[in-house]
C-alpha cells in the first residue's frame, strides 16, 4: 500500500515526538526545520535541566534526535521551510525552501509543531528593565547561565547575592492582550531558584507571584521541594518597577499578602517571560489557511476530546503551536498527532486502492 509521506513542520520536542511515533507506525516521514539543528527550543534556548524531572536538556534532547536521525524512514531537512501549500492531504502540494532554492514535495498529510517564542519584555513597556540594565535577565537567559555553570552578575562579573523572579511577565495580562496564562513559568521558576540555591548556597533566592501555579506533581516535585528543601522565598506580590540604586537593583511594588509597599534591593532579577504564537506558527496558519483561535495560536476543532485536528482534513498540529504546553504536553500531543495522521494517510490510501 503506497502512501505519500507525512510532513512534519518542526523538529522541538513535539515535532521529534511526532516523526518518530509516525516513523514507528511504518510510514514515511519528512521532517522539515528551519534551524541548522534538530531539538527546537530547549537546544536554542540552552536548557540546562528540563522540567520537572531536572534532567539534563542537552542529554535529553540527543535521546529524541537520535531516534529521528537513525530512523530509515525519516527524511530530515534542516535550514529548510515551507512557504506555500497547495491542494488537499492526502495529495498536499507543498513548496519548501532551503539553501539551493526551491521543491515540492506531495504530503499524505502534515504535522504542524512549529512552537512558541519568549515574550519579549521590552515591547509594551519598560517598567522591569530589561533593555537598561544589565542585571535583568528572562527565564531563558537564566537558563543559559545554569547551563553553563558561571552564574555571574552580567554587570560587574560577580556571583550575585540576592535574586529574585518576577512571575507573569508577558502572560496574564489584558493591558497588552496575552491574557492567558502561559502554564510552566511558575514550574520553571521554581526549577530555576533550586538550581541557583544548589550553585550558590549562599545566595538569597525569592519569587514574587500573583497566584502560584504549580499543577500536578509540579507542586510537590518544584514547589515545596524549593520552599523546604532549598529555602527559597516566596511572596505573593506585585512588582511595578525595577530600577537602580547604586550598584544594585531596587524592585518596587506591593505584598498583596500584607496588604503595603514593597521595596526590595537585589543584585540580579530574573523576568519569568510567557509564551507567544511563534513566527513560525503564524506563517504556518496562514500558509494552510488555518483559522487562529482568538489568542492567536492555530485552533483545533475537536475541544478536549481531539486537540490535534485542525479545520483542514489531514493537517494536524502538535506541541506550543496551539497553545502554552509544557514538555509533557508536548510530547503527548506529539504522538498523538502522530497517530491520526498516519491513521489518515492509510485510511486514503485503502480508499483509493
Amino acid at each position: 500500500m503506497s502512501t505519500n509521506p507525512v510532513v512534519v513542520i518542526g523538529a522541538g520536542p513535539a515535532g521529534l515526538e511526532a516523526a518518530r511515533g509516525v516513523a514507528d507506525l511504518g510510514t514515511q516521514v519528512v521532517l522539515v526545520e528551519k534551524a541548522e539543528v534538530l531539538g527546537g527550543m530547549p537546544i536554542a534556548a540552552n536548557y540546562a535541566a528540563l522540567t520537572p524531572d531536572m534532567r539534563p536538556g542537552k542529554e535529553a534532547m540527543a535521546e529524541m534526535t537520535k531516534a529521528v536521525e537513525d530512523s530509515d524512514l525519516i527524511d530530515v531537512k534542516l535550514n529548510s521551510t515551507i512557504i506555500a501549500a497547495k491542494g488537499d492531504a492526502p495529495a498536499l502540494t507543498l513548496t519548501i525552501k532551503d539553501g539551493d532554492g526551491e521543491s515540492e514535495i506531495t504530503a499524505g498529510s502534515v504535522i504542524i509543531a512549529t512552537g512558541f517564542e519568549h515574550f519579549d519584555p521590552g515591547k509594551e513597556n519598560q517598567v522591569y528593565g530589561y533593555y537598561e540594565y544589565d542585571d535583568v535577565i528572562t527565564l531563558a537567559d537564566a537558563e543559559g547561565m545554569l547551563s553553563g555553570g558561571d552564574i555571574k552578575r552580567p554587570s560587574n562579573g560577580e556571583a550575585p547575592k540576592r535574586i529574585c523572579f518576577v512571575q507573569c511577565v508577558g502572560s496574564r495580562d489584558r493591558q497588552i492582550g496575552n491574557q492567558w496564562c502561559s502554564k510552566v513559568c511558575c514550574g520553571i521558576a521554581s526549577k530555576q531558584a533550586i538550581e541557583f540555591r544548589e550553585k550558590l548556597p549562599d545566595t538569597q533566592v525569592f519569587v514574587f507571584y500573583i497566584d502560584l501555579r504549580a499543577y500536578g506533581f509540579w507542586e510537590d516535585e518544584l514547589y515545596w521541594k524549593a520552599q523546604e528543601e532549598h529555602k527559597v522565598n516566596f511572596i505573593r506580590g506585585i512588582i511595578t518597577e525595577v530600577t537602580k540604586r547604586g550598584d544594585r537593583l531596587l524592585v518596587k511594588g506591593e505584598d498583596t499578602t500584607m496588604g503595603r509597599p514593597l521595596e526590595v534591593e537585589m543584585d540580579m532579577v530574573v523576568l519569568s517571560v510567557g509564551m507567544e504564537p511563534s513566527e513560525g506558527t503564524k506563517a504556518m496558519r496562514e500558509t494552510f489557511d488555518l483559522p487562529a483561535e482568538h489568542k492567536g495560536w492555530i485552533a483545533t476543532t475537536g475541544g478536549a476530546l481531539n486537540t490535534t485536528s485542525t479545520t483542514k482534513e489531514g493537517v494536524f498540529v502538535a506541541g506550543a503551536a496551539m497553545g502554552p504546553s509544557d514538555l509533557e504536553d508536548s510530547v503527548s500531543t506529539g504522538g498523538a498527532a502522530a497517530m491520526k495522521a498516519a491513521s489518515f494517510v492509510r485510511k486514503a490510501a485503502s480508499a483509493a486502492a
